[in-house]
């Protein structure tokens, strides 16, 4: 049995809108038609998708099966226009990223700004998320590339070091340590720290990568984003080890200090996904190396 694909394209959007009405007008078709075209389909598969209700429609089983192939072949669909614009000649399409907090939030935005202002035709979207959730997104191709802090061991994915973070320990600008010209490490991990919470049992990086070296600090407060982090040190709660890339302006501000701690050096990798399976496009091609530009930096 063949699928039409149009009425793939009407399920889909029919799905994502939660009515049928929704779905004509994304579709800019007229309501009586996507009715009909929809009878049809289900007519042919001997299927019922939809449940019709008082206001809208709900997926049947079969419909939400469906639904997500329809999504599925209309992201393809997508990325094949996207990649025969690029063939032509000239970055124009779409080009979708995903990053983690960090890199998104404090590396990418004079990135982004520099790349729409170069290349205004193209549709750009930014995806934040976890770490796990980017490496998930560049695997299954919904990204055209992912930008994380952790490596993702899959063999659909390419996965390459673009940058090295530095980490550094701060405290608050008043705390009797910045006032040391060298801190020990033994000094530094006798303080309470302020870490980033895992959403799990598993120990932060900061407590990790201090374990790795033999050393113990003990968490005063566990947070959940970097920002939460900088404004508890900056409170005097704690000591923290966060990315030279975060604090910026909290330094200039005379918020926080860098603590000279002597012999520690933490730097982690920054690694750019994309799957294997799918070509560079000029657009992906001009990112990067908007990227990679400001990694030398």
């Amino acid at each position: 049995m063949d699928l039409n694909l149009n009425h793939l394209r009407i399920l889909r959007a029919v799905a994502d809108a939660g009515s049928i009405s929704g779905g004509a007008e994304r579709l800019m078709i007229s309501q009586p038609a996507v009715s009909k075209q929809l009878s049809v389909f289900e007519s042919n598969l001997g299927l019922a998708l939809f449940e019709r209700l008082p206001r809208g429609v709900r997926l049947t089983h079969s419909g939400t099966v469906l639904a997500d192939y329809a999504r599925r072949i209309g992201t393809l669909e997508e990325q094949a226009v996207n990649a025969v614009q690029q063939l032509r000649g000239g970055s124009r399409g779409s080009l979708c990223v995903g990053a983690s907090t960090t890199i998104a939030v404090y590396l990418l935005p004079e990135v982004i700004v520099s790349y729409r202002r170069q290349y205004p035709d193209v549709q750009f979207h930014l995806t934040v998320a976890s770490s796990a959730q980017v490496a998930k997104g560049a695997s299954e191709g919904e990204l055209d590339v992912g930008l994380t802090e952790v490596d993702r061991a899959d063999s659909t994915v390419d996965s390459r070091v673009f940058r090295e973070d530095e980490l550094v320990a701060i405290a608050a600008a008043s705390h009797p340590l910045g006032r040391n010209r060298e801190v020990t490490v033994r000094q530094l991990c006798a303080q309470p720290f302020v870490v980033r919470d895992t959403g799990s049992d598993t120990k932060s990086f900061v407590e990790r990568a201090m374990a790795a070296r033999g050393l113990t600090v003990s968490p005063a407060m566990s947070v959940g984003s970097t920002e939460a982090v900088k404004r508890a040190v900056a409170a005097g709660i704690g000591v923290a080890i966060v990315s030279r890339l975060c604090i910026d302006l909290e330094v200039q501000a005379r918020l926080l200090k860098i603590l000279p701690v002597g012999g520690l050096k933490i730097r982690r990798p920054l690694y750019r996904l994309t799957r294997k399976t799918m070509p560079e496009t000029n657009a992906l091609r001009d990112f990067n190396a908007l990227v990679d530009a400001a990694a030398t930096r």
